[in-house]
């Protein structure tokens, strides 16, 4: 980091780990943007910032949105892909393989997306760090669709950090973490995974989304970190 105020740009900061991420970075130095497809969960995640962060309402899976808002953004310092999805759960002898495209349309590309219309106007000194998951590096029943998801942004990042240098290109993948991304499951059933989670992770608990945000930051600030994937998943990777 430099003495003089930063501009951090965090797509998918309306909620979850993209929220905490901005509650983590902003302070005394870095000034932060947050993004979101939804105006009004936008302009909640703004009134919890106490109103002292940019705001932009777009939709990242529609290149024409993605292309004007860098447009219009001007020059910035870090880029932090928080945009997610769920598709591509399920055991895999009847998992809908379309669900894997699914995937790809939700999180992936609209991450390399909004990657690649940044590279004009992104600071080269400063950083890009993608958000997969640890699906990827799990031998899990039930999570190939989506393990193959994140698994693109897991092996894209060490050659988009020699390609994109001297701009620094990382990826943190989470565990299994306590935010609305779970939303899909009525509370009884997600209390019962989080329940069965914790209980194989070494730490004893799931995470929390500022567990995450922790991590984006130390990669963020970190000037000799690239290409690199952080795990942050309590040790999950390692259970039985």
């Amino acid at each position: 980091m430099t003495d003089k105020t930063q501009h951090a740009v965090i797509i998918g900061g309306s909620s979850g780990i993209g929220l905490a991420t901005a509650r983590k970075l902003l302070g005394p130095g870095m000034k932060v943007t947050i993004t979101g497809r939804n105006p009004e969960k936008l302009k909640g995640a703004w009134h919890s910032l106490g109103g002292t962060v940019e705001k932009a309402a777009f939709d990242a899976t529609k290149p024409e949105e993605i292309s004007r808002f860098f447009d219009d953004l001007g020059p910035f310092d870090h880029l932090v892909l928080a945009a997610s999805g769920g598709k591509g759960i399920g055991p895999f002898e009847t998992l809908d393989l379309a669900d894997i495209g699914g995937g790809v349309d939700e999180k992936v590309r609209p991450q390399l997306s909004c990657l690649q219309a940044a590279l004009p106007t992104l600071n080269k000194s400063g950083s890009v760090t993608f958000i997969s998951a640890v699906s990827a590096q799990l031998s899990t029943p039930g999570v190939a669709g989506i393990a193959a998801v994140n698994g693109m942004l897991l092996t894209v990042v060490p050659i988009l950090a020699r390609e994109l240098k001297p701009l620094r290109v990382n990826v943190v993948a989470p565990g299994v973490i306590d935010t609305p991304w779970w939303d899909f499951l009525p509370s009884e059933q997600r209390q019962t995974i989080f329940t069965d989670y914790a209980g194989k992770t070494p730490v004893g608990r799931i995470g929390r989304a500022e567990d995450v945000a922790d991590a984006i930051a130390f990669l963020v600030s970190n000037s000799f970190m690239t290409g690199q994937v952080l795990t942050c998943d309590g040790g999950l990777r390692f259970a039985a």
